[in-house]
């Protein structure tokens, strides 16, 4: 499989680029950074610690989808919409794990998966997939007499909030409890709130030093309190799952595809 990278330079893209490179049945032939970046024009081996691959970073993204099978992408919401559609026109799969897209950016990859195959996921690590089903399925259980509240902790680095994996876990909660989470979400709170009404899923964002990624959805009823919680110590774990989302593309037909399919849960 020709894998492409778009942000090849990051430390997500050289993450991507080394263990492509590494997995058998696939080579990594084309990667990108934006205009202007001072990586452009080296060897984005050399760039993942693997030593020269022969594929040198360029400022196209299309020249990436125009060489590759799939392509990869952890970066911008805004860039990750607009090459969508460079995906559609060069025929390539395109495996996504950037977060904080919008209602619009998302329907750019819509589009797109009408002709190819998209994978998209809010994080790629197959233990927080495996997360989101089990707060699904508590959510389901439990009800509403449960209140439900969403902690999140990033590296102080991270440009949005709450993190594109809180929103997956509420969207599973309120998918649990059959609403649709944009009606009973509350994305923050300060000053007087008010007491907190029945059914609305809470999310609470902190950012901190190194903070790889931190998760807990708390399900508080009177006199007790369930909490799930899951910690990432290692970025690889994205890489990992990006990596299986990226082999799983292999001759899938056009559609709009998350890691539970890739899972098959």
């Amino acid at each position: 499989m020709k894998v492409g990278v778009i942000g090849a330079g990051g430390r997500m893209g050289r993450l991507l680029v080394k263990l492509a490179h590494e997995t058998d049945g696939m080579a990594v032939v084309a990667a990108s950074e934006v205009p202007g970046s001072p990586l452009l024009a080296r060897d984005a081996g050399d760039l993942a610690g693997v030593g020269p691959i022969g594929v040198i970073v360029g400022d196209s993204a299309e020249a990436v989808f125009e060489a590759a099978d799939t392509v990869i992408e952890f970066s911008v919401p805004q860039a990750t919409a607009d090459h969508a559609a460079l995906a559609a026109k060069h025929g390539a799969a395109f495996v996504v794990g950037t977060t904080g897209l919008d209602a619009e950016q998302e329907a750019a990859l819509r589009a797109a998966a009408a002709k190819v195959a998209v994978v998209y996921a809010p994080n790629m690590s197959v233990v927080v997939n495996v997360f989101m089903n089990l707060v699904e399925k508590v959510a389901s259980i439990l009800g509403p007499d449960y209140d439900i509240e969403i902690m999140e902790m990033h590296h102080k680095h991270k440009i949005d909030a709450p993190s594109g994996t809180a929103v997956g876990l509420g969207k599973a909660a309120a998918k649990g409890r059959g609403v649709e989470l944009d009606d009973v979400a509350v994305w923050a709170r300060a000053g007087e709130t008010g007491a907190r009404r029945d059914g609305d899923i809470g999310f609470a964002a902190l950012r901190g030093a190194d903070v790889v990624g931190e998760h807990t959805v708390m399900f508080a009823g009177a006199g007790e309190r369930l909490e799930l919680t899951h910690r990432c110590t290692d970025r690889n774990l994205f890489v990992r799952g990006a990596i299986r989302a990226t082999a799983w593309t292999g001759g899938k037909p056009p559609g709009l595809y998350s890691m539970n399919d890739v899972l098959g849960l």
